[in-house]
């Protein structure tokens, strides 16, 4: 037995439906952290999703986000609009990389950052997509605390 036999046309089982999120309709019931707005597009929750989140950040004009990081996840960015400025520790200093609309970020699973939005006028948006099902943000108190598998509980975790 194919698998075909039940299947309009003679689809294969592995033929699915493909979803269409519209802009409109993305949530911001999410996962958040200060400083930013994150909306949902991609999810399990929206789309049932098994290894993919994706969405939207906005940062307002002249503000920062919190520290964080994203768990076990990889996180691509790419920058709509706006100049946003994405922050990491090296050692004891902070790495500040500017961005501009049509660049791209990578951030490694656990990585404590924050984003800032340096303009006074202009907001920063960018689309992310991260490696996991859900949206995984730990708030963190500054970029050097403590991170990793065996260290989730020092950040505030939320799924």
């Amino acid at each position: 037995m194919s698998g075909n036999e039940n299947r309009p046309g003679g689809t294969a089982d592995w033929h699915q439906e493909l979803e269409h999120v519209r802009g409109a309709a993305l949530t911001s019931d999410t996962n958040q952290t200060s400083g930013m707005r994150r909306f949902e597009a991609i999810s399990g929750k929206t789309v049932g999703s098994e290894k993919l989140w994706m969405g939207r950040t906005h940062v307002g004009p002249a503000t920062n986000s919190g520290d964080h990081h994203h768990g076990e996840a990889e996180t691509a960015i790419y920058v709509v609009s706006g100049h946003p400025v994405f922050v990491f520790a090296e050692g004891e200093e902070e790495v500040r990389v500017e961005t501009e609309p049509g660049d791209y970020i990578f951030v490694p699973p656990y990585v404590p950052h924050r984003e800032e939005n340096p303009s006074a006028e202009e907001e920063a948006v960018v689309v992310i997509a991260r490696s996991t099902q859900e949206g995984i943000v730990v708030n963190l108190p500054s970029l050097w605390a403590e991170v990793g598998p065996d260290a989730e509980s020092s950040g505030d975790r939320r799924r």
